[in-house]
C-alpha cells in the first residue's frame, strides 16, 4: 500500500459512519464504513452489526489503523478465501484511508456468484459506501506539559498561540501548569521557543 505524500503527522480518514446497500443477483450487500481509533472500536462495531443483522449470511470486513496504516486486517467470514475481505481492504487502500473500518453484511439471495462475482460484489459495495463518505485530513498531536512562574504567562501564551497550539488543561498553584497540544512535527520547535521566551525558567515534559 502506498499513501499519497503527506506530512509525517497527517493522515486521511472519514468523518462519520456511512451506510449503503447494493443488490447483486438477489443477494443484498449492506455496507457500513466508519472512522475508528483502535481494535476495540472494530470489536464493538462487529458485535453490534451481528446483533442487528443476526439473520444475515456473512459479515465480511476490513480495516486499517495507524498513521501509516500499519495495523490492518481483512476477514472473509466464511466466504471463499480472498473473495470478500481483500477486495474490501483494496477499496480502503484505493482512497489511501486509515483509521477506517468497512463491514459488508450479505443476505444470500439464492444464486451463487462465484469467486469473481463475490470479489466484484464486496469490492463494489465497499467502494460505493466509501465514495459517499466525507473525507478529512487529520493531524497527530502531542502533549507538552509546561510548568513556570505566574509572571511568565504572557510570554508563554504568545508563543503557544503563534505556534498554532492549543491549551488542553490549566492548573494554578504556586506556579502555572499547562497541558499544551501541538502537532507532532512541531513539538521540538515549540519547546525550544518556550525555553527561549522564558529564559529557561520553564519546565517541560511530554
Amino acid at each position: 500500500m502506498k499513501f499519497p505524500p503527506m506530512a509525517p503527522d497527517e493522515f486521511l480518514t472519514i468523518t462519520n459512519p456511512v451506510e449503503h446497500e447494493t443488490k447483486v443477483l438477489s443477494s443484498r450487500f449492506l455496507a457500513l464504513a466508519l472512522p475508528i481509533q483502535g481494535r476495540a472500536d472494530v470489536d464493538e462495531c462487529l458485535a453490534a452489526r451481528r446483533k442487528k443483522f443476526h439473520d444475515a449470511t456473512h459479515h465480511c470486513y476490513a480495516y486499517r489503523i495507524g498513521i501509516a496504516g500499519e495495523d490492518f486486517r481483512a476477514n472473509d467470514d466464511g466466504e471463499p478465501n480472498g473473495s470478500a475481505g481483500k477486495p474490501i481492504l483494496a477499496a480502503i487502500d484505493k482512497l489511501a484511508l486509515t483509521n477506517v473500518l468497512v463491514v459488508v453484511t450479505r443476505y444470500f439471495g439464492g444464486k451463487k456468484l462465484g469467486v469473481g462475482g463475490l470479489v466484484r460484489a464486496y469490492g463494489g459495495a465497499a467502494e460505493d459506501v466509501l465514495a459517499s463518505s466525507e473525507k478529512m485530513k487529520k493531524l497527530v498531536v502531542a502533549p507538552i506539559h509546561a510548568t513556570f512562574p505566574h509572571g511568565l504567562i504572557g510570554q508563554v501564551m504568545h508563543v503557544v498561540e503563534s505556534a498554532g497550539a492549543i491549551i488542553h488543561d490549566t492548573h494554578y498553584d504556586e506556579e502555572v501548569h499547562l497541558e499544551i497540544h501541538v502537532r507532532r512535527t512541531l513539538t521540538q520547535n515549540l519547546k525550544e521557543r518556550l525555553i527561549a521566551s522564558t529564559s529557561g525558567n520553564i519546565r517541560l515534559k511530554e
